[in-house]
């Protein structure tokens, strides 16, 4: 990675990404990868108190200038967020000790929106990663790999998003959402050194999973994960970058992520 490439992350970590046109750093685009945090954000049906932001102060103060300050509580898995090794392996690295090099650098999308919508409870396959690999040759060593499986376009539904509305215990049984192919992440980790993986549904197993496998084969390899992103359908399948920053938790197993991508319209970094 160059020293231009890593002044650009930075810059690209800092911009605002709400804007029209697109905000842009030089001859390139930036794609906010994020959704936002509030009382509708969804989080794994048993966490049942979601997102809280209390506020604390908002209004003229007795100096007479505007001030305002709130706080804020998060269970450390719903909304778009950082799967830490340490989620599923005893000795993975938790937030604050995953590399910034698993965070930052070229990535790419592997697209299977048309069999997510055929199957709810489709498995990204080492099929789909060899299709991808024909067209655009074999993963590079310490790509991040994006799963566009379409169910990003379903987020604030949660009974389309997660399969089911139900919260607590009950909603379990009746999760469907793809995910990641067991064998297909045995598949990456033998034979691909990839730097992470993420994708735009709520677990890197599919719904319907009891043993997690993916995560477990992943995070077992300190590969980390990024779940509920949005705008994966603004992505072209390679030629960018991503920009992955979670709250650096001390010890955490998972933290709110701020997630964008840097399109190259011309030339190169």
């Amino acid at each position: 990675m160059t020293r231009r490439f890593l002044g650009l992350a930075v810059l690209a970590a800092l911009a605002v990404a709400c804007r029209t046109p697109p905000p842009s750093i030089g001859s390139s685009t930036l794609v906010d990868l994020t959704h936002a945090y509030d009382r509708e954000t969804i989080y794994w049906p048993t966490d049942v108190d979601g997102f809280v932001l209390e506020p604390l102060s908002a209004g003229i103060n007795e100096q007479g200038y505007y001030y305002a300050a709130n706080r804020f509580s998060t269970a450390e898995h719903g909304g778009t967020h950082l799967d830490a090794p340490l989620h599923f392996a005893a000795d993975g690295n938790a937030v604050d000790a995953v590399p910034l090099d698993r965070l930052v650098g070229p990535a790419v999308v592997v697209d299977v929106t048309a069999a997510a919508a055929a199957d709810p409870d489709y498995q990204v396959s080492r099929a789909d990663f060899e299709r991808f690999e024909a067209r655009h040759g074999e993963l590079a060593a310490g790509v991040i790999v994006l799963l566009r499986t379409g169910f990003g376009g379903q987020w604030g539904d949660r009974a389309a998003y997660l399969g089911t509305a139900k919260t607590g215990p009950a909603a379990i049984p009746e999760l469907h959402f793809p995910g990641l192919d067991p064998d297909a992440a045995r598949w990456l980790v033998a034979e691909r050194q990839i730097a992470a993986i993420g994708l735009d549904t709520a677990s890197i197993d599919y719904g319907q999973s009891k043993l997690f496998e993916s995560h477990r084969t992943l995070f077992a390899a300190q590969i980390p994960a990024f779940e509920n992103l949005a705008n994966l359908d603004r992505l072209p399948e390679s030629g960018f970058e991503v920009v992955a920053l979670p709250m650096k938790i001390r010890g955490g197993s998972g933290a709110p992520l701020r997630a964008i991508a840097i399109l190259r319209r011309s030339g190169s970094f």
